[in-house]
């Protein structure tokens, strides 16, 4: 058994501590005349721990191998610090380097670019950035699953090899079991499944049927895309939230998201206030304003129809005339977010035209619009796809013919509005793109552990 105090108990404790033996890595390490030093972390805080080294106690020997980047364990008292930098020091009486750090350690005590730190994911997080990014997403996670628990939803796994794209849009990885060498391939050999398979894009389809049975359900799990775009906000692999609602209307829809989002907030700060001193300091300066807006609720409401009513307005501003029936891109959710209501507000857009939605989502009385909404932020733009699912078999049925799915394929999703249908709402979050919103951070590269992105696997 390792015994050992971490870091964050140690600097939280009150008044001195006689005997200590802490673990952890050296961040910097310099040597005096008469005494050494050495910052450590053990990723239990963002804090570092100083530990002060007697040269009367340890001989240059002993001090070797203090250099950034060692694993060592000390041993020693805790007393109050005289610097600024640090309130608590520990005074070491013990060193022992359990991994010395040898050669040229790419940490070094400067500030290295995001860029190059994804070059060397399995070391960047004991960076200031990734350590606090990858505290803040364990707490941003144990946040989604109370809000959910308390709300009396069940949480379910869904199943990541489907045989169905839910998006529709064709950009999903195929999964086999067949050689790659079609040389290989003897005559007798058939896909694992009998069929193709894929890597799901969604868990919306799957989470249906258990919403239809248990009421309110979410999935909060993998999901893939072999969408080629290289952007900041693209992964092939990333996180997806995505709860789904019997007895459910798209308006019951958007206050869930608004009181999920207000909830992630709140708890957020609550845990991770160092953290996010850190993003506000080093990377996003208005971060709190960020939380405040989530947290005050009150997100705007606004149709497509109106929104491209106001866009046509102020059409001598945007590079491409708005049209009814493209795509809100991103300078007409600048608009729409920062200028629309006279200040930054979260804005619900609501009811798109059905050609840019999925089959599934509910037609409206229209003809032309589905009852669907996108959530925008100030400076990220789309973060929630939200819709009241179709439960009219006949308008499904037709909907998804029109959408050029096989239909053998979703036999048994007409099913679900064959027998017992209810109406149902739900929606998807991308986790990875909540956390961006929240730390601050401009590349879903660089809030993932081992980020998959087009032509990049470590």
């Amino acid at each position: 058994m390792i015994a050992r105090t971490t870091v964050k108990t140690v600097l939280r404790e009150v008044g001195s501590i006689s005997s200590v033996t802490v673990y952890g890595w050296i961040i910097t390490a310099r040597k005096g005349k008469n005494v050494a030093f050495a910052s450590i972390t053990d990723g239990s805080t963002p804090e570092r721990l100083q530990v002060v080294f007697d040269r009367s106690v340890f001989s240059e020997e002993d001090l070797s191998g203090l250099s950034t980047g060692a694993c060592i364990r000390v041993e020693g008292g805790i007393q109050e610090s005289p610097g600024d930098e640090q309130s608590r020091e520990l005074h070491a009486t013990a060193l022992e380097v359990i991994g010395p750090s040898e050669g040229d350690y790419p940490l070094q005590k400067k500030r290295h670019s995001l860029e190059f730190l994804r070059s060397i994911p399995h070391l960047r997080p004991r960076t200031n950035t990734f350590g606090a990014a990858f505290r803040m997403s364990h707490h941003l996670s144990l946040a989604i699953h109370r809000f959910f628990d308390e709300n009396d939803f069940f949480y379910i796994h869904a199943p990541v090899i489907t045989s169905s794209d839910a998006e529709g849009a064709g950009e999903a990885f195929r999964v086999t079991s067949l050689p790659t060498n079609a040389y290989d391939r003897r005559i007798d050999q058939k896909e694992y499944f009998g069929r193709e398979a894929y890597l799901t894009v969604s868990a919306q389809l799957e989470a249906e049927p258990l919403a239809l049975a248990l009421g309110n359900v979410y999935t909060f799990g993998p999901t893939f895309r072999a969408d080629p775009s290289d952007t900041r906000f693209h992964a092939a692999e990333f996180w997806m939230i995505e709860p789904e609602m019997a007895f459910c209307d798209l308006e019951d829809d958007m206050n869930i998201i608004e009181r999920f989002l207000g909830y992630t907030a709140a708890e957020l700060r609550r845990k991770c206030s160092i953290d996010i001193q850190f993003f506000r300091k080093f990377y996003e300066s208005g971060l709190d304003s960020r939380y405040e807006l989530l947290e005050a609720g009150g997100f705007k409401r606004i149709s497509y129809t109106d929104v491209l009513q106001e866009l046509t307005r102020n059409a001598n501003e945007f590079q491409v005339a708005p049209v009814w029936g493209m795509d809100i891109s991103t300078e007409y959710e600048r608009f729409v977010t920062e200028r629309l209501f006279g200040k930054p507000a979260a804005v619900f857009v609501t009811d798109y035209p059905e050609t840019l939605k999925p089959f599934y989502a509910r037609l409206n009385d229209d003809g032309r619009t589905v009852a669907a909404a996108d959530l925008l932020l100030p400076e990220v733009g789309e973060i929630v796809g939200a819709s009241q699912r179709e439960e009219r078999l006949d308008v499904l049925t037709r909907r998804t013919v029109a959408s050029g799915a096989a239909m053998e394929d979703y036999e048994w999703y007409l099913d679900l509005r064959r027998w017992g249908s209810a109406p149902h709402s739900g929606f998807g979050l991308g986790f990875e793109r909540l956390l961006m919103y929240l730390t601050g951070i401009e590349n879903i590269r660089d809030v993932i552990p081992f980020p998959r992105t087009m032509g990049r696997m470590i």
